[in-house]
């Protein structure tokens, strides 16, 4: 019981910690974009529904 009290406390500290850490980042900051995939069938699906056509193939 004890070892299960320490386990949860350790975990809800490491999850404070992580969650600080995302907090202090400034909201200037992009996220990590990946190139879409050329051949990606729903990067293709979006890009038609954005241009508003369908997509023929």
């Amino acid at each position: 019981m004890f070892r299960l009290l320490v386990a949860g406390t350790l975990v809800y500290v490491a999850y404070r910690i992580v969650r600080k850490m995302v907090e202090d980042v400034p909201n200037t900051v992009d996220p990590l974009l990946l190139p879409p995939l050329k051949y990606d069938r729903e990067t293709l699906r979006r890009q038609s529904a954005a241009m508003g056509v369908d997509p023929q193939r």
